[in-house]
C-alpha cells in the first residue's frame, strides 16, 4: 500500500511539475523578449510654420540639420526606439532623466554624423572615434512639468551643472517683430543652415503633432526613392550625372543637382530613400527645381 501511494505521489509530482517549469521559462523568455524590443519614445513633432500674430510669444532656434534623439535617462535612442550605440564615455554624467535634442556635428556634416551614429558599435577609443565630433543638442526636457518658458530655464540651468562636453542646449532667443524673424532666417540659410523652429512660450510637451512647436524654412522638402542612375557628361563623365526617383504618390522624375564629388564618384545605392529639396509644384505634381539633400536618416 505504501509502495503504491509512493508511486502516486511521484506521478503528480511529474505531471505538477512539467508544466510549471514550461510556464517558468516561457515567462523569462517574455521578459528577455521585452527587454530587448525597442519602445518608440513618446516624442512631440513640429507643424509647418503658420503666420503668428504675436512673435513675441515664441521662442526661436535654429533647426539643425542632425539626426533626433532621445535620451530616455540610461540610454540613447532614435525617435523610433532604436538604441544608438553611443560610447559610454560620451553620456557620461547626464542625467537620469529625459532629454529630447539632436544629434549634430555643424552645418553640412548630415552624412558624417549619420556615418557615424549608425554604427552597431561605437569606437571606444576617443583619440580616433568619430563621436568626439558629435554634440547632443538638447531642445526639451518631456519629464519635467511647467510651460516652455519654464522648460528653457531648466535647461539653462542643466547645461550649466552637468560636466559633459558632449552635451549641449540649442540657444533659444526671442524677437519682437517679424522682420527681425525673416532677417535671422535668411542668416540661417546663407549659412548653409536649415530654417528656424518656434516655441511657444506657454506651451506643454505633447507626444506626436503640437501646433505650438513649428518649423519654418525657404524650402519643402520630401522623400522619394532611387529606381535609376544616369551617367554624367563632361565633368561628371563616367560618374553619376543623375538620379531617377519615384515619390509615395508615384511621381516619377530626376534629379540631378544638389550631389558632392563624393557622390557623384559613389552614387546612393538604387533602392535608397533620399529626402529632396523643391521649390512649388508643376501642373503635373512634378516638384519643381529639386535637387538633393542627404539620404534619409536611420529610424
Amino acid at each position: 500500500m505504501k509502495k503504491y501511494l509512493l508511486l502516486v505521489l511521484f506521478a503528480l509530482t511529474l505531471v505538477t511539475s512539467g508544466p510549471l517549469t514550461a510556464q517558468i521559462s516561457i515567462q523569462t523568455t517574455s521578459k528577455n523578449s521585452l527587454h530587448n524590443k525597442s519602445i518608440k519614445p513618446n516624442i512631440q513633432h513640429g507643424i509647418n510654420y503658420q503666420k503668428v500674430s504675436n512673435i513675441e510669444h515664441y521662442f526661436v532656434s535654429e533647426k539643425l540639420d542632425g539626426v533626433r534623439g532621445y535620451w530616455d535617462g540610461e540610454k540613447l535612442m532614435t525617435r523610433q526606439g532604436n538604441l544608438i550605440n553611443s560610447p559610454s564615455w560620451f553620456t557620461l554624467n547626464w542625467p537620469k532623466y529625459p532629454m529630447d535634442g539632436e544629434l549634430w556635428i555643424e552645418r553640412g556634416q548630415f552624412q558624417a554624423l549619420m556615418s557615424c551614429v549608425s554604427r552597431k558599435e561605437a569606437e571606444q577609443n576617443k583619440a580616433i572615434s568619430c563621436w568626439k565630433k558629435v554634440r547632443f543638442m538638447m531642445f526639451d526636457l518631456p519629464a519635467f512639468g511647467g510651460d516652455f518658458s519654464h522648460r528653457v530655464k531648466q535647461m539653462s540651468t542643466l547645461s550649466l551643472k552637468i560636466s559633459s562636453p558632449y552635451l549641449a542646449m540649442i540657444n533659444q532667443v526671442k524677437y519682437t517683430n517679424i522682420n527681425e524673424l525673416d532677417k535671422k532666417l535668411d542668416e540661417v540659410i546663407a549659412a548653409d543652415g536649415e530654417g528656424l523652429m518656434l516655441h511657444k512660450e506657454n506651451s506643454f510637451y505633447k507626444e506626436g503633432r503640437n501646433t505650438a512647436l513649428m518649423k519654418l524654412k525657404k524650402h519643402q522638402d520630401a522623400e522619394a526613392t532611387i529606381i535609376a542612375h544616369t551617367k554624367g557628361k563632361g565633368k561628371y563623365q563616367d560618374q553619376l550625372g543623375a538620379i531617377q526617383v519615384k515619390t509615395a504618390d508615384g511621381i516619377i522624375f530626376k534629379i540631378g543637382s544638389g550631389f558632392s564629388d563624393n557622390l557623384r564618384a559613389n552614387p546612393p545605392e538604387i533602392g535608397s530613400i533620399i529626402t529632396f529639396k523643391y521649390n512649388g509644384l508643376t501642373q503635373a505634381g512634378v516638384p519643381r527645381f529639386a535637387r538633393f539633400w542627404r539620404i534619409k536618416e536611420a529610424e
